[in-house]
C-alpha cells in the first residue's frame, strides 16, 4: 500500500510541475520572499550543523543496531539507500536531459556558479530510504532526531536558494517510496512471536507453561472473515487447568483491512467501526469487553491476564473452556432450550447496553454441560446504541435460523426478549447488517433456491408437453385422413397450447419459487405483530453504482466544462433561433416515438399517453443512471404496474431493445454505405468504408473461431432469446403492433438526427455542406457510445464522440462544439425537470 501510495504521489509532483506552472513560480516567489529576511550567519550555521547530522544520526542508529545483533534491518536499510541514490542520479539526467521545461523549472534553479542546481537530492533520498526501512519509525526518540535534522537541513538550503519546494517534496517521497518497494522486494522480518516467546510471556506474567498448541489445529475452526480476532492456543500448565490463549500481531492487525475500509466508506458511521486500531487499543478493547460482560451476568470467557509480547505482538490470557461452537453442532443437538440459552445471553449483554456486532455461530460456544457461551467479544461495544444493539438481534436471528430454521429461531427470541424487541429488529434484517460469513452463506443458499426453482420449472414444462401429446394422440383416430380444415384446427389449437404451455410456467415459476431466510422471519415475526415496521433502515451511506457514478459524473463535468470554456460567447449569441425552435419540436417528438417503440412489443392494451408520459419519465432517470440501464427499468417497472406480468414486462423491454439494437447496426452500415457514396458518381462506397466493414467481418469470425469466446457468445444469446422470442412471436401475431413498433424506432432515430441537425444549423446556418447521412451515422456512432458509457446518461462520452465525429466530418470545432452542446441541452439537460415531475405523478399514481 505504501509503495503504491508512493508511486502515485511522486506521479502528482511531476503531474503538477508539469501542468501548474503557475502555481509552482508562484510558491517560488512566495518563498524567496520570506527568506530573504533570514540572517545569513544563522543560515550558515544551520547549514553546516545539519549537513553532519544527516550522516552521523544514520550511523549513530546503525552501530545502536549492531550492537543488538540487529544487523538484517542495517542491511535492508543499506540496500533501500544505494537503490535511492541510483533512483536519483537517474531522475537528475532525466530532468536534465529529457523532461519538459516546466518541469525542470519546478525542481531547478539557477546555480550561483552557473548551471543548475540538482533536482534530487542524491544524499538525502538514500538518508530517507535508509531510516524508512530500518524501521526507525517505531523508535520515537531516533525517529525525532533524524526529521529534525533533515526539516533543518531542508530549510537551509530552500532559505539559500540551492533548492525549490517541489525538488525537497520529490525528494522525500524517492527515498519513501524505495525503502517501501525494496522492503516489498526482499521481505521483511517476521513478526510473530514464537512458540519460545509465547512461553517465556506467559512465564512473565507468573504462569508456568509446558506446551502451547493451535486452537485451530485441535478441532475449533476458524471462520472465514476472523482472521483479525487473533490467533488461539490452548497452553498446558505444570500445574493447574490449561489456559486460553489469544496472541494478536501487526500482520493480523493488517488482515482484512481493504474490506474494513470499504465498509466504512459506504456505510454510515454509527454502524462501523474504526478500520485499524493499534495492538494497545485492540489489547484495552478486548479486556474491557471481557470485564463488562462478566458484569453483566453474561457467560463468557474470563480474562485472567494480558501482556505485551515485544513491539509487534499482544496476548489475553483466558480460563479454559472447551466445549464446541454452534457451527460444529449436529442440528439435532440444537435444542430449543440451547436456543433459549443464547438469546438469554444476549438479554444479558443488552441490559448493560453492550454489543457483540459479530454473534455468528463460531462465536457461539456450547460447553459440555450445555451452557452457551459468547465468545470473540474483541469487535464489541460498550455503550452501544439502538441500531447497534437491534443489528446484534437480527444477527442471532439469521444466525440461528440457518441451523434450526426460522419459526424456532423467532420463537426462542421471542420467549426471551418479547415481541416488542424482535419486531423493532425488522428494519434491520437486511443483509449489509449482517455478518461477512452469514451474508456468504445467504447467498450460496439463494443460488441454490434459484437452481432448484429452474428444476422445478423445466420438470412442470416437460410434463405439459408428455400431457399435450398424449392427449393429441388420443383424440387422433387411427388411420384417419387429415383434411385442410383439420390442419388450420389444428394450428389454431396448437397456438392455444402454446399460450397455455406459457402460462403453465408462469404459475410453476410462481409455485415453485421459494422465500429466502430473512422473507421467512419477516413473515414469522409479523404473524406475532402484524403492524411491526418491515422498511428497511438505510444503512448504506453510498452504493458502489453510485460511487463509480460520481466519478464518471465528475470526470464528464469537467470535459463537459471545458468545452463550454471554449465557447465564444459571440457564437452562442449569433445563434438561428429559428433552428433551435425546430430542435427543441423535435426533440419533443422523440418522446412519442419512444413510447410508440416500446407499445409496439407489448401485445396487451396500455395507455398511449401514460406511456408517453414515462418516457418523460426517463430523463430523469436517466441522469441518475447509465443510460442502458435506467430506460430499461423504469420501461420495465411501467409495464409491471400497467397489469403486465413481470416475466412477459421484461420480455417486452428485451424484445424492443433487441430490435432497436439490429435496427441500430443495420442504421449504421446504411448511412455508413450512403456517406461514402455521396461524393462519387457511381453508387460504389469507399475504401473506408469497406475496410470498416471487413474489419467487422474478421472480428466475427474470431469470435466464432475461439472456443470460449464463441461459447460466451452464445450463451448470452441464448439467455436472451429465451425469453423474447416469444414475446416475438406474440407480437407477430398482430402486424398493426409490429409496424408500430418498428415505425417508432425508425421515428425516433430520425427526430434525434433531425434535432442534431437542427442544432448544427442554429450555429452554422448551412450545417457547412453537411449531409443528412453524414449527421445520423454521427449520432448513431455517438449514441452507441453514451449507453455504453457508464456515467449518467452517457455525459462526457456522447459530447466527446458527437464533436469529435462532427469535426471528422467536416464541421469546424468552433461550430461542432455549441451545436452539441445545445443538442445535449434539449435532449438531456432541460427535459431533466418536466422528466421529475412526470415521475413524482406516476409514482404517486402508482405506475411507477
Amino acid at each position: 500500500m505504501r509503495l503504491l501510495i508512493g508511486v502515485l504521489a511522486i506521479a502528482l509532483v511531476i503531474a503538477i510541475a508539469a501542468f501548474a506552472h503557475g502555481t509552482t513560480s508562484g510558491l517560488e516567489e512566495d518563498i524567496n520572499k520570506g527568506a530573504g529576511g533570514a540572517p545569513d550567519v544563522f543560515v550558515k550555521i544551520a547549514g553546516l550543523v545539519s549537513s553532519i547530522a544527516v550522516l552521523l544520526v544514520p550511523v549513530a542508529f546503525a552501530i545502536e543496531r549492531l550492537i543488538k545483533r540487529d544487523g538484517l534491518r542495517i542491511a535492508d536499510g543499506v540496500l533501500a539507500a544505494v537503490l535511492a541514490h541510483g533512483v536519483t542520479l537517474a531522475t537528475d539526467l532525466w530532468v536534465a536531459k529529457a523532461a519538459p521545461g516546466t518541469i525542470q523549472d519546478a525542481l531547478t534553479q539557477p546555480a550561483t556558479g552557473g548551471g543548475l542546481t540538482d533536482p534530487v537530492h542524491n544524499y538525502l533520498a538514500p538518508v530517507i530510504a535508509y531510516m524508512t526501512a530500518v524501521g526507525m519509525a517505531r523508535r520515537p526518540r531516533w525517529r525525532v532526531s533524524l526529521w529534525a535534522v533533515l526539516l533543518l537541513d531542508a530549510f537551509t538550503m530552500l532559505v539559500a536558494g540551492y533548492t525549490t519546494a517541489f525538488s525537497i517534496i520529490l525528494t522525500v517521497l524517492i527515498g519513501w517510496t524505495v525503502a517501501y518497494g525494496t522492503l516489498y522486494a526482499v521481505g521483511s522480518p517476521n513478526v510473530r512471536p514464537t512458540g519460545q516467546t509465547l512461553l517465556a510471556g506467559l512465564r512473565r506474567v507468573g504462569f508456568k507453561p509446558v506446551t502451547a498448541l493451535r486452537a485451530e489445529g485441535a478441532g475449533v475452526p476458524e471462520a472465514a472473515d476472523s482472521g483479525d480476532r487473533g490467533r488461539r492456543y490452548i497452553v498446558t500448565l505444570e500445574e493447574g487447568p490449561p489456559l486460553d490463549v489469544t496472541v494478536v500481531d501487526r500482520e493480523q492487525q493488517a488482515h482484512g483491512f481493504f474490506y474494513r475500509a470499504w465498509r466504512r466508506l459506504t456505510l454510515r458511521a454509527i454502524t462501523t467501526r474504526r478500520s485499524i486500531v493499534s495492538l494497545r487499543q485492540a489489547l484495552e478493547q478486548e479486556a474491557l469487553l471481557a470485564y463488562a460482560a462478566i458484569a453483566a451476568g453474561a457467560n463468557a470467557p474470563k480474562l485472567i491476564a494480558t501482556s505485551e509480547l515485544g513491539p509487534d505482538a499482544v496476548m489475553l490470557v483466558y480460563e479454559h473452556l472447551g466445549g464446541r461452537t454452534l457451527d460444529s453442532l449436529d442440528d439435532a443437538e440444537i435444542t430449543d432450550e440451547l436456543v433459549r440459552s443464547a438469546w438469554r445471553q444476549v438479554r444479558a449483554l443488552q441490559s448493560r447496553r453492550i454489543a457483540h456486532r459479530r454473534l455468528a455461530g463460531d462465536a457461539i460456544l456450547v460447553d459440555r454441560s450445555g451452557k452457551v457461551i459468547l465468545t470473540d467479544l474483541r469487535g464489541g461495544e460498550i455503550a452501544a446504541g439502538d441500531l447497534i444493539l437491534r443489528m446484534d438481534i437480527a444477527q442471532l436471528l439469521t444466525t440461528l435460523g440457518l441451523r434450526v430454521g426460522a419459526e424456532r429461531a423467532v420463537a426462542g427470541a421471542v420467549a426471551v426478549l418479547g415481541p416488542d424487541a424482535i419486531a423493532d429488529c425488522l428494519p434491520l434484517l437486511q443483509p449489509i447488517a449482517l455478518s461477512r460469513s452469514t451474508r456468504a452463506t445467504l447467498r450460496r443458499l439463494a443460488r441454490e433456491r434459484s437452481k432448484r426453482e429452474r428444476e422445478a420449472v423445466l420438470e412442470a414444462s416437460e410434463a405439459a408437453k408428455r400431457a399435450r401429446v398424449e392427449a393429441a394422440a388420443a383424440e387422433t383416430p387411427a388411420g384417419a385422413v387429415e383434411s385442410k380444415i383439420d390442419r388450420k384446427s389444428d394450428r389454431k389449437l396448437e397456438k392455444a397450447e402454446k399460450q397455455a404451455e406459457k402460462r403453465a410456467l408462469d404459475e410453476a415459476l410462481d409455485d415453485a419459487r421459494e422465500e429466502d431466510l430473512l422473507a421467512q422471519i419477516r413473515r414469522q415475526v409479523l404473524l406475532i405483530r402484524p403492524q411491526a415496521p418491515v422498511e428497511p433502515v438505510r444503512l448504506e451511506r453510498i452504493k458502489p453504482r453510485t460511487l463509480i457514478s460520481l466519478i464518471a459524473g465528475a470526470v464528464a463535468a469537467y470535459f463537459l466544462l471545458s468545452q463550454i470554456a471554449r465557447t465564444p460567447l459571440s457564437t452562442i449569441s449569433s445563434a438561428d433561433w429559428r433552428w433551435v425552435a425546430a430542435a427543441v419540436l423535435f426533440s419533443a417528438l422523440s418522446y412519442v416515438a419512444a413510447a410508440m417503440s416500446l407499445l409496439g412489443f407489448v401485445p396487451e392494451r396500455v395507455g398511449f399517453w401514460r406511456t408517453v408520459v414515462a418516457q418523460v419519465a426517463g430523463s430523469f432517470v436517466k441522469i441518475v443512471a447509465p443510460a442502458a440501464v435506467g430506460g430499461v427499468a423504469l420501461n420495465t417497472r411501467f409495464l409491471q404496474r400497467s397489469g403486465v406480468r413481470p416475466g412477459l414486462a421484461v420480455a417486452s423491454v428485451g424484445a424492443s431493445q433487441l430490435f432497436g439494437l439490429g435496427a441500430h447496426i443495420l442504421l449504421l452500415l446504411a448511412f455508413g454505405y450512403l456517406t461514402g457514396t455521396e461524393k462519387s458518381q457511381s453508387f460504389t462506397p469507399s475504401r473506408t468504408v469497406i475496410a470498416g466493414l471487413l474489419t467487422v467481418a474478421v472480428l466475427v469470425l474470431v469470435v466464432t473461431a475461439i472456443p470460449f469466446m464463441r461459447k460466451f457468445v452464445s450463451t448470452r444469446l441464448r439467455s436472451l432469446f429465451a425469453g423474447v422470442v416469444p414475446r416475438m412471436l406474440d407480437v407477430l401475431q398482430r402486424p398493426l403492433k409490429l409496424l408500430t413498433g418498428i415505425g417508432g424506432m425508425l421515428l425516433l432515430t430520425g427526430v434525434f438526427v433531425l434535432c442534431l441537425d437542427a442544432s448544427i444549423r442554429a450555429f452554422g446556418h448551412d450545417a457547412q455542406g453537411l449531409s443528412y447521412a453524414s449527421v445520423a451515422v454521427v449520432f448513431l456512432a455517438g449514441n452507441a457510445l453514451g449507453s455504453a458509457a457508464p456515467t449518467p446518461g452517457g455525459v462526457g462520452a456522447v459530447e466527446t464522440a458527437l464533436t469529435l465525429g462532427l469535426v471528422a466530418v467536416g464541421l469546424p470545432i468552433e461550430v461542432a462544439t455549441p451545436a452539441v452542446l445545445l443538442y445535449r441541452l434539449l435532449t438531456l439537460w432541460l427535459p431533466v425537470l418536466p422528466g421529475w415531475l412526470c415521475f413524482n405523478w406516476l409514482t404517486k399514481r402508482g405506475a411507477l
